[in-house]
This record gives C-alpha cells, structure tokens and sequence, in this order.
C-alpha cells in the first residue's frame, strides 16, 4: 500500500485552518486596529454612565433637574446632555462600521489578492478554492458577531440608563440613531456587509472598484431600511385626541369620518393650510386617530428586519461561491 493511501481524510474544519493562521498572520494589524476601536467604544459608552453618574450631585430633582423642581424650566447637567448627544447617534456608529467591515473584506482581504493574483499560491497548497473563501468569510463572521455583540449589550446598558429619565432627548427606542445598535440588527448589518464585500469582490476583482460598490449596496441598503422600518410590522390605532404614550412611535394621524374615511393631516399640509384641524373637520373628520408602533414593537420590529438581513447575506454568501466556483471550478 503507498504512502498516499495511508494519509488521514483531511475534514473541512482541518482544511480551513492553515489559511485561517494565514489570515491572521497577514492581517494582525487590521485585527488589533478592530480590537482598539472596540476598546474605545466600550470605553466611551462607560466612561459617559460615569459622568452621568459623577455629575448626579448637581441635580436637584428625581429626573435630572439643576434647576428648582416643579417649575416651568427643564436643564440637565452638561454630562447628561453631551451623554444624551453622544449616545443618540449609537446606530449610526453601528452602521459605519458595518460598512468599514464590508469595505475591508471587499478590498484588502478578498479582492486585492485576486487582483494581484497572490491567490494562486495558496491554491497551489492544497487548498482548494472555496476553502480559501470559506476562510475569508468564517474567521471575520466570528470576530465580527463576537465584537459587535458585546459593543450591543454595553450600549444597550448605557442607553438604559440615560432613557428612564422622562426628558431625555433623542433616545426613543425607535429612532434611526438608535434602533440599529440596541439588539441583533447590529450583528446582522455588519454580516450582510461582509457577505456583500465577499461577493462584490469576488464579481469585480477589482480592489477599489469592490470597495465602492460595496459602500454603495450597502449604503441603497441601510438607507432603505431607514425609510421603510415602520412598515416591518402592522401598527396599532389610538382613536380620541390625546396621544399615545408608553414611548410610542407616532406613524401617522389624521381624522375619520362618520363612514370610517381616514383624513390625513398632510393632505391639509399640502393644500397649504394652516389650521389642520379645521381642515379636517371640515372634509368631515370627527374622530382623531393616531397609527403608532408602541414600545411592544420593539423586538418585533427588530426581529424581521434581522431575519431579512441574514436571509440576504446567506443570498449574497451562496452568489460569492458560485461566482468563484464558475471562474475557477
């Protein structure tokens, strides 16, 4: 029997990892650069819940008050309105380095080696050509979803404890700035930005080029999601003048008729008119309505738009293979 007859079946997992220590190997800064902004985000989120805290001994009132309780005037502390500022733009953080996770993977660590053609060396290794992609998606796929989870949970702390205050500013559960970074919609835009960097790179071939159509996709992509969030899960209806409370998310209100016709207020916005609610009474509007998304949509809403996103970076992650596949079998 020869000596390749005895040698031991080779399994997936152990042919992933000689191009993983490579990996590793070549990217070692980009990791430790990943590694510090990590660091410095988590450090900021404690170090602002510190100020807060520190600076508590200035408020006069139960929500944060400097001023005398019960009056007409609401001013915070100056670490209470710099925290609120910085943490409002938490999801907007988490977007951009979504996209900074999927320029890297389009550029430098995917496309950059087919355009120098730097791939044929490890393919002439015995590895195979979609284990050298498997092993450009698997490793960031872990370090992204492992980092992006811990920087969700620590934000998430530090949001908490800015939002029980009734006056907080800008730190509604629902807004743009905010929603993306307070559950697994975090880790799910930043492994469709690595699917589509993958994807993109492996389609174009081409390192600058990858990386802007990549900025681009995933640009189309947050923004869409941006405009049309309220629509992943069917509002509920106030009926009555007051507005809902309990941190809703006020979609949209209007007036309806005694035949249950909804009239709505930007249909007097646009004819010009100043005084709405005469303009809906006098089309016939007698009952105030209000479609909201209350708090309880939260986990909802945050679940379909994760379930959409990984549906579309496994699309993306089969389309790479597939691409690669047909040029190189």
């Amino acid at each position: 029997m020869s000596a390749i007859s005895l040698r031991a079946p080779v399994t997936p997992a152990a042919g992933l990892r000689g191009p993983i220590r490579v990996l590793l190997r070549q990217h070692r800064r980009s990791l430790w650069a990943a590694g510090a902004l990590l660091v410095l985000g988590i450090a900021i989120v404690v170090g602002l819940r510190i100020w807060v805290a520190v600076a508590s001994s200035d408020e006069l009132c139960a929500d944060g008050d400097i001023t005398r309780c019960g009056d007409d005037t609401y001013q915070p502390t100056y670490a209470r309105a710099a925290a609120e500022a910085y943490l409002s733009g938490g999801g907007t953080v988490v977007l951009l380095l979504a996209g900074l996770i999927g320029v890297f993977v389009a550029g430098p660590l995917i496309a950059r080696e087919l355009e120098s053609g730097t791939f044929r060396l490890a393919w002439a290794q015995s590895v195979s050509p979609a284990q050298w992609l498997a092993a450009r998606l698997a490793l960031p796929a872990a370090l992204v979803t492992a980092g992006v989870t811990v920087l969700v949970l620590v934000y998430r702390w530090g949001w908490s404890g800015l939002r029980s205050n009734p006056y907080a500013y800008g730190l509604g559960w629902y807004e743009n700035g905010i929603h993306p970074a307070l559950g697994p919609t975090a880790v799910a835009y930043a492994l469709l930005a690595l699917a589509v960097g993958a994807l993109c790179a492996v389609a174009v071939r081409r390192t600058v080029l990858s990386m802007s159509l990549t900025a681009l996709v995933l640009g189309t992509v947050m923004l869409g999601f941006g405009k049309r969030r309220y629509e992943l899960w069917p509002t509920a209806r106030f009926l009555g003048d007051n507005w809902p409370g309990g941190d809703a998310w006020q979609i949209e209100w209007g007036m309806l008729t005694a035949s249950g016709k909804e009239i709505y207020w930007k249909d007097c916005f646009r004819a010009g008119t100043e005084d709405t609610a005469s303009c809906l009474r006098d089309q016939g509007g007698i009952t105030y309505f209000t479609d909201y998304h209350p708090a309880s949509h939260f986990w909802p809403i945050q679940l379909v738009e994760t379930g959409i996103l990984l549906a579309l970076a496994a699309l993306a992650v089969a389309l790479a293979f597939r691409v690669l596949r047909r040029r190189h079998g």
